[in-house]
């Protein structure tokens, strides 16, 4: 359903395809929506290199305490821009005794004292709030959560690890270079029954294993869109995260126009679509008319099946996934628990769709389960208003508050050996909250809201939406902020300074951590040879998250689901810094001094792991972070699974080597130390190779590694060590 063209693309008045054209790429290129909102942000005067200052920020109970923390010990005086922190990740305040509440009461104090905008505990997740109330048509928004998008309402918004946001506050830049820009040509109108999952999930599948949008913006356009309303398009637009692309922003219409009028922000919308005549760097045209019920299968939302294919099919491909127990007598396919929720799934739209399958019917009184969570307070108030929560809890859904545990691992987990259906954003493994060292294993597939209703008609058995005969009710969405002027803090602009910061005992301020020296020294403490790590594999999510405002209580869980015995070897690592006694590392040093290098024991020693593709999924900054509160100095990677990953390391102070050469084939092993000489002055220098040596069975042998291309931030933040550390230099 989706083709993929693989070279440039003229597109003349964002709908007629030019092929073969001799025209100007450089002026064409400049008339996309893309070129003219990153133009307007970027403070640095050169558009092949992009310096760009955010219009706001968001970030949400599992990495704004650690934000703060790093800002204020960088400097920080007051927020410049609206900063919105939200509660909707850390909600459940049941786990850890007080420890999730008091990060929120630690997020109310900071957004007193510097000024800005706290939403509580229940009432939206982070990307809910930013959609009705922050985004606005030609603006950037920066989030600390890896599906920070709201392209479909012409903002462009990009997700990043928690040190992006802190250089913001600090009134510094984000930097990067001029991305490729990717047309999204969408044609046709949706089929009954096909929901914007089902799209999402089409792109998704036609794109992330060729890597062919990574870290590249996509631009919505076509005829398609017309016939799509806007929260069908917030819908498909939230789940571009997961093409590993850096961005999306979409035309706007007068569908977006209402969507502003209705949130009482008409100001904020203006008309965005590409120039006369606009270059693209690649396109992938999806028609809608043919875009089927999907399913994606754990544990990757590319893998895509259409629900008719995988049931027709059932033997064949659940055995694949090792889900033939799902095949039931009857050689039906057989789902356990089904959940809509979160910034993908919990809409108005998508809701209402399902209260419309499930009217006056029933799922039943047998296993299968079904839980709703609508996405904001706001959404709630007008499905009760309308009647429409009180036709999904008549059919026996659970109706929840706004809340993202569902995404990460954080209630509603299935029980042993479960397959849960959801409408939510990934189904990496153990998203669904199962402990597989433990004996619990679960296994989640991504559906949209309409075929998991369907599913859930019949009693778990997967069925897609658009076999029903279903009467779709017509209902316009209005917005009521009435829940957040009564419940909302707004203090942007209106710092206090004198107000004291409140922290609970389980809120840490970050460790000491060394800078570069002019030598390093790396204990090779995991070596990971999957194809592509995540990031909730490199710092779990779940029942990690209490402890996120804890950098050594959280570094205990780092790799705990790849590599259990990693923590260990980091502090024995660690520990060497202190002690050189061990015979281990007297002979390494040995070596060291016969191979005529003086006082090897001067340079700093620090852990690395290496991983073939690490980074894939979340932003979240942990997955750096706690390698370095270990004792990290760099990670070795044949590439890095997304920017947003590689920039966390620098901004931990951790080089971001790569090295070319086959897994399998690697010259070095866990336990190995790697001696890397100079390598302050190759950072210095701007060196995209270094030489390094591996120390193994008595001998020091070389090697090559990778450095590509660092800003002259970038260098001097690794130098400095991490990014707490370049910023307090700064200030001496």
């Amino acid at each position: 359903m989706a083709e993929i063209i693989n070279s440039g693309v003229f597109l003349k008045n964002g709908t007629e395809i030019l092929e073969n054209s001799d025209l100007d790429k450089n002026t064409a290129r400049k008339n996309t929506i893309s070129y003219g909102i990153l133009s307007a942000h970027n403070t640095g005067g050169d558009d092949s290199s992009l310096k760009i200052r955010f219009d706001a920020l968001a970030s949400h109970d599992i990495t704004y305490v650690g934000i703060i923390q790093t800002a204020r010990a960088s400097g920080l005086k007051e927020f410049p821009v609206p900063y919105v922190l939200t509660n909707c990740h850390n909600s459940l305040c049941a786990v850890g005794g007080t420890i999730n509440e008091d990060d929120h009461m630690f997020g109310l104090s900071a957004e007193k004292k510097y000024g800005g905008i706290y939403v509580p505990a229940h009432q939206a997740v982070i990307h809910s709030f930013m959609r009705e109330m922050m985004s606005g048509c030609g603006k950037m928004i920066l989030g600390s959560d890896s599906h920070t998008r709201y392209g479909a309402l012409g903002t462009m918004a990009i997700g990043e690890g928690g040190p992006e946001l802190v250089k913001q506050l600090l009134s510094k830049t984000y930097d990067i270079p001029s991305p490729e820009v990717i047309c999204v040509y969408l044609t046709g109108s949706v089929r009954p029954g096909v929901g914007p999952q089902d799209v999402a999930l089409e792109l998704i599948g036609a794109v992330f294993k060729s890597g062919f949008v990574k870290n590249k913006i996509l631009e919505f356009v076509g005829d398609g869109i017309a016939s799509l309303p806007i929260e069908f398009r917030n819908g498909i637009d939230v789940m571009t995260t997961e093409t590993t692309c850096l961005s999306s922003v979409w035309v706007t219409d007068e569908e977006t126009h209402r969507y502003f009028i209705n949130h009482g922000r008409e100001q904020d919308y203006k008309k965005l679509s590409p120039g006369e005549i606009a270059y693209y760097d690649g396109m992938v045209k999806i028609d809608l008319s043919k875009v089927n019920c999907n399913i994606a299968l754990p544990s990757h939302p590319s893998n895509v099946y259409s629900i008719e294919e995988l049931c027709e099919n059932a033997d064949v491909i659940l055995k694949e996934y090792d889900l033939l127990d799902k095949l039931g007598k009857d050689g039906k396919i057989h789902c356990d628990q089904g959940i809509i929720a979160g910034c993908a799934g919990g809409t108005y739209d998508n809701l209402t769709a399902a209260a419309d399958i499930l009217k006056d019917r029933s799922i039943g009184n047998g296993a299968f389960t079904l839980s709703a969570y609508p996405a904001s307070q706001p959404v709630y108030l007008e499905l009760m208003r309308n009647g429409f929560a009180a036709e999904l809890m008549k059919a026996g859904v659970t109706m929840k508050t706004a809340f993202c545990g569902p995404c990460f691992g954080a209630g509603d987990v299935p029980a042993n050996g479960a397959l849960s259906i959801r409408h939510s954003t990934r189904n990496f493994p153990n998203r669904e909250g199962s402990k597989p060292g433990q004996g619990q294993k679960a296994s989640v597939a991504l559906m949209d809201a309409r075929s998991i209703a369907a599913t859930a008609l019949a009693g778990g058995v997967l069925t897609p939406a658009s076999s029903l005969d279903v009467k779709y009710t017509p209902s316009e969405y209005r917005f009521d902020k009435t829940v957040y002027n009564n419940r909302l803090y707004n203090g942007f602009g209106k710092p206090d300074p004198e107000a004291e910061l409140v922290f609970g005992p389980n809120i840490k301020d970050w460790p000491e951590m060394p800078e570069l020296s002019d030598d390093l020294v790396l204990g090779v403490a995991s070596v990971i040879l999957d194809p592509v790590t995540t990031t909730d594999e490199l710092i779990p999510s779940g029942e990690t998250s209490s402890f996120r405002s804890n950098p050594e209580a959280l570094s205990e869980f780092t790799l705990s689901r790849k590599d259990p015995q990693y923590v260990g070897r980091a502090k024995k690592i660690r520990a060497f810094r202190q002690d050189k006694s061990s015979k281990e590392i007297a002979d390494f040093y040995k070596a060291l001094k016969t191979a005529g290098y003086k006082n090897p024991e001067n340079a700093v020693m620090g852990s690395v792991i290496y991983a073939v593709k690490p980074g894939d999924g979340s932003a979240r900054e942990q997955a750096a972070s706690c390698q370095k509160v270990l004792g990290g100095m760099a990670n070795i990677a044949k590439e890095y699974a997304t920017k947003r990953y590689r920039s966390n390391l620098i901004n931990w102070g951790m080089l971001p080597f790569t090295f070319d050469k086959d897994p399998d084939k690697l010259p070095f092993g866990t336990g190995d130390f790697i001696w890397i000489p100079g390598i302050a002055n190759a950072v210095k220098n701007g060196l995209q190779t270094v030489s390094a040596y591996v120390f193994r069975n008595g001998q020091l042998d070389e090697m090559k590694l990778s450095l590509p291309v660092l800003t002259e931030d970038e260098k001097t933040i690794i130098l400095s060590g991490c990014l707490i550390n370049y910023y307090k230099l700064s200030l001496r």
